[in-house]
């Protein structure tokens, strides 16, 4: 249990169904479906639906989604991947020919065909209960009529501020300034938009008005982009089959690349032999083997991660008991490894914005949701007559001739987003997900870690202070201890405080045994979990 004396909050208890996002207006919005009779599936469309109009720099339409979903007393993980495409002209000959040699993150280039739209309407189609019609309407609802700016919201609206003036999208800007904490801001364009969806479903958004707006948008800023890529079948969303690891007599479960949950697998496997250290949850050797763990498999996922319907990736081979244990031997617990700075430790962007939920009903089911415009407010592109902010995916391509990863026509961009599920013996007990862009399979290991290994309840897992390997150096919270700071130092590693806190997350633990579920929802955000 917490000390009391200090400020944090307890995990959340419920029986019947239980909802974690990181804004009350989509938690409650999933409660509300869940006592209406909708399944845990139908809750978080409709709370992810609410979260795009609400959390706007985090996520919406214009960007992508994945989930995990585990139907009650089926035994299986259900994964899907929403991600877009690239446009069909997206060719390296052209990025070359054009001296582009980079894309930039306000750029049309960087914008993919966005898949989240697609994604929710094949989830629905195949285990939903309810309709877009009916799902919609609390989202549609708040952009219609608008929403107060919260706290958290307010600081990332302030902060991606100049990106939006750089792409004047004043219409996100009123008066030209951000809104601040208890300023309402409505959006009428998107709520007309999701109205439309929700009575003629994905094609609305891929065919027609929207994305005539859309593409009209993006050719407007020298986007290669058409209205056939946008109808194209290529780009819907598709089931595909899940990757697990076995851990702590646990299994968890990750969507496959061109998602980033291979490093996850791949951190928990590497770690997993080296079972909890001595020192605790804050100890400096602990952190020390999670750092070099953690520089071994993201500089493994710049070299191989990639889509898997264009290129081989070697998923088997790189989560092998043989190749972790390989990896593992060449973290010490005296020193840093040699230098070996990742690909992606020097080259990807860094952003934090995205949204992750849980979502569990009365029946058992279990649902892990993320959805993403990657970037704060993504491109910083507004199709200003649909409403609809567009991501910034693209920005996972490299511009790299024959690597696996170099952009292509309808390719897939290595995506970051990573929703978890954890089973034990074929049920589900956990979906979980941890936010913050590259820092995703960091933080889903250390929350892992944090519960299972170390003891700490739920909350306590999620509120623990967070550092991340970035660019070379081990980038921590304000509330890591100093003595924790100064024995990395003294191991080799190069130790910079940063402003922003390392993502955010949300988790919800079924326990079979007592007929109880345990929520809990990071502090780093607005949101809570909640139940009933």
């Amino acid at each position: 249990m917490r000390d009391l004396h200090f400020p944090g909050r307890s995990p959340v208890l419920s029986a019947h169904g239980m909802a974690a996002t990181s804004m009350p207006q989509a938690t409650l919005t999933a409660l509300d479906v869940l006592r209406g009779g909708g399944n845990a599936l139908d809750a978080a469309v409709a709370a992810v639906a609410v979260l795009g109009v609400v959390e706007p720099m985090s996520t919406g339409i214009g960007g992508d989604c994945f989930c995990l979903y585990a139907p009650a007393r089926q035994g299986r993980v259900v994964a899907l991947n929403g991600s877009g495409r690239a446009p069909g002209a997206a060719t390296i000959d052209w990025f070359e020919a054009q001296g582009i040699s980079a894309l930039e993150n306000t750029s049309a280039h960087a914008v993919t065909v966005p898949g989240a739209v697609s994604g929710w309407e094949k989830l629905l189609n195949a285990y939903g209960t309810k309709g877009l019609d009916e799902l919609l309407r609390p989202a549609i609802a708040y952009a219609e009529e608008g929403f107060f700016v919260s706290s958290v919201i307010g600081q990332a609206w302030a902060a991606s501020a100049d990106k939006l003036r750089k792409n004047e999208t004043w219409k996100f800007l009123p008066g030209g300034k951000a809104p601040a904490f208890g300023d309402r801001f409505v959006q009428p364009e998107l709520a007309g938009t999701l109205r439309n969806i929700a009575r003629l479903g994905s094609r609305a958004f891929y065919e027609g008005e929207v994305a005539a707006d859309i593409v009209a948008t993006l050719r407007g800023r020298g986007g290669l982009h058409t209205e056939a890529d946008f109808a194209s079948g290529r780009n819907a969303a598709h089931f595909v089959e899940p990757i697990h690891l076995g851990w702590n007599g646990f299994e968890v479960w990750q969507c496959p690349p061109n998602g980033s949950g291979l490093v996850a697998l791949m951190l928990l496997g590497m770690l997993g032999g080296f079972g909890p250290a001595p020192d605790g949850p804050l100890g400096v050797t602990r952190w020390h083997r999670h750092i070099e763990a953690a520089r071994l498999a993201y500089r493994d996922r710049d070299a191989f991660l990639a889509d898997p319907l264009l290129v081989d990736v070697p998923v088997a081979k790189l989560m092998s008991a043989e190749y972790l244990d390989g990896l593992r031997r060449l973290i010490r617990d005296d020193a840093t490894m040699i230098a070996m700075p990742a690909p992606g430790e020097t080259e990807m962007p860094r952003h934090r914005d995205t949204v992750y939920l849980s979502v569990v009903d009365r029946d058992g089911n279990a649902c892990s949701f993320i959805n993403s415009l990657f970037e704060g407010f993504g491109s910083g592109i507004l199709a200003e007559k649909s409403g609809v902010m567009l991501h910034n995916r693209g920005l996972g391509f490299r511009l790299e001739r024959g690597h696996p990863n170099c952009i292509a026509p309808f390719k897939r961009p290595m995506h970051t987003i990573i929703p978890g599920m954890v089973t034990r013996d074929g049920e589900a007990v956990m979906p979980y997900g941890v936010m913050g862009g590259h820092y995703q399979p960091m933080g889903q290991t250390s929350f892992l870690t944090n519960y299972f290994d170390y003891g700490l309840d739920l909350q306590e897992s999620l509120d623990l202070c967070r550092l991340f390997p970035f660019q070379g150096k081990v980038q921590v919270e304000r509330g890591v201890p100093e003595a924790l700071c100064e024995g990395l130092a003294r191991l080799g590693h190069v130790i910079e405080p940063v402003e922003r806190t390392h993502g955010g997350g949300q988790a919800i633990w079924i326990d079979r045994a007592r007929g109880c579920l345990v929520g809990a929802s990071d502090p780093r955000k607005d949101g809570c979990a909640m139940g009933y």
